[in-house]
């Protein structure tokens, strides 16, 4: 199992994700998501796997102007926005391969092990 754990260090339920692996004895990567962020293929990987760029969007983010210019640009321009103001994405994004969660999501990842 390769885990990825994309998130914040502020974010509670990043927090508890890496503590939920941590419990289990898995190995995880953890990416602080304002400090490196993910690549565009990763972006991609993540969209794929969870339904789509809008499942990542965090409505309830602090930075209402990114998130604004997020939701109401053209659909084609809208994941290279994403990838400039990562700050949006809600958090935890949990990466295992080709599957991945967003938010924490306990359930789904009992199913992966």
């Amino acid at each position: 199992m390769n885990i990825q754990i994309f998130g914040t260090k502020k974010c509670n339920d990043t927090k508890k994700a890496q503590r939920y692996f941590k419990e289990r004895g898995i190995r995880v990567q953890y990416i602080d998501i304002c400090d490196k962020g993910m690549s565009k293929g990763e972006l991609r990987s993540v969209c794929q796997a969870v339904g789509g760029l809008q499942a990542l969007i965090n409505q309830e983010c602090k930075d209402k102007d990114a998130l604004a210019l997020i939701t109401y640009i053209a659909p084609s321009e809208q994941e290279e926005k994403l990838l400039e103001n990562q700050q949006v994405i809600m958090t935890p994004v949990v990466r295992n391969g080709k599957q991945a969660t967003v938010g924490y999501a306990p359930g789904v990842w009992k199913t992966w092990a």
